[in-house]
């Protein structure tokens, strides 16, 4: 039977993401756990976060799960990042006066520019609510998902990978910026698919149904 493995480091959203799972799962078990062996005997893993991205890292090593997460990808399972589980997968991040990520997509996070555009309108900071995602690039989890279709998002920093090709999504806000990254069995996100209603769980869908290949 077929599992999916909620990593669970304390940070994550983990109630809101395990019932959207349940609602699109058919015979797939959801479990949220920090158990290595659990992890790693997954047919699918989903790294979500919400925080702070030092007390991310700090938290994954603390219980090793930073080597977990490289041990899933090496072994070609699934894995989605949601959120700051995104953030962390680049090599650096700006917050916190600079925080080293787990460097498995070569990049950095960035804040977004809060300078007074050219009509001296600020920008809001963390960019909240719903968005159009612009799909750059043909994936499985694109699935029945509608180009532009609006998804919910909560954040003050956006990922900027050095191998454009790894981007699978943009959103304007008012700048393209990265919203979705693909590199082989790894799939991640900077929106929130558990809060996107219909378009989110067609996403989770598709998660749970894709093999890990492009």
């Amino acid at each position: 039977m077929r599992r999916v493995a909620v990593i669970d480091y304390g940070m994550g959203n983990l109630r809101s993401v395990s019932k959207a799972l349940e609602t699109v799962a058919g015979d797939v078990t959801v479990e949220v756990t920090s158990d290595p062996t659990r992890i790693l005997t997954a047919s699918h893993v989903v790294f979500p976060g919400v925080g702070a991205i030092r007390d991310c890292v700090a938290e994954l090593k603390r219980l090793q799960l930073d080597d977990v997460i490289r041990n899933v990808i090496s072994n070609n399972t699934p894995i989605l990042g949601i959120c700051l589980g995104m953030q962390a997968m680049l090599s650096h991040s700006e917050e916190n006066n600079g925080t080293e990520g787990l460097s498995i997509i070569a990049g950095n996070v960035r804040h977004f520019d809060i300078k007074p555009s050219a009509n001296g309108e600020h920008l809001k900071v963390p960019h909240m609510g719903w968005n159009q995602v612009n799909q750059t690039s043909a994936h499985p989890l694109w699935h029945n998902i509608e180009q532009d279709s609006r998804f919910y998002f909560v954040h003050s920093y956006f990922v900027d990978p050095e191998d454009a090709t790894v981007t699978a999504a943009t959103t304007a806000y008012p700048d393209a910026f990265t919203s979705a990254i693909h590199k082989d069995n790894v799939f991640a996100v900077q929106f929130h698919p558990e809060k996107s209603q219909h378009a989110g769980l067609q996403l989770l869908e598709n998660f749970l149904n894709w093999d890990g290949k492009s």
